[in-house]
């Protein structure tokens, strides 16, 4: 019996926000002359973790947004300085808003459980994916 290796990992392409909000976080880091151990111990990450923050690999969530305002010293404001106002959104173009989502998830749930099924065969075979799972 072989043993296979794990299949290689797909890496999320970096989010032009969080790149900003990385390259801000070096910034004042530099500007404080702190290193990335000084502020990972004050944050209470790794400065591994300091590293995947400021390349913008890793996603800053709110209380670490919060944090880092406290430890660097600067307004919340401070990260979102400078950022482009033609960054584009995620949402990609064509794709159906949340309250359409939800008037059909609604609409559906009215719908005879034995209909149902050809709904969803037939919604499939619109998109495409004949057969599988969406």
């Amino acid at each position: 019996m072989s043993v296979l290796p794990p299949p290689p990992r797909r890496r999320r392409p970096v989010d032009p926000i969080d790149a900003h909000l990385g390259a801000r976080i070096r910034l004042r880091r530099t500007l404080m002359a702190l290193s990335q151990t000084e502020l990972g111990r004050a944050l209470g990450v790794t400065f591994q973790q300091v590293q995947k923050y400021e390349r913008g690999t890793n996603r800053l969530s709110a209380a670490m947004l919060y944090r880092l305002t406290r430890v660097l010293d600067v307004p919340l404001g401070f990260f979102f300085d400078d950022l482009p106002d033609d960054i584009p959104l995620p949402a990609a173009a064509g794709s159906p808003s949340w309250r359409e989502t939800l008037d059909m998830l609604r609409a559906y749930a009215t719908i005879p459980e034995d209909r149902r099924r050809s709904v969803c065969s037939l919604i499939r075979a619109l998109a495409g994916k004949q057969g599988r799972r969406v």
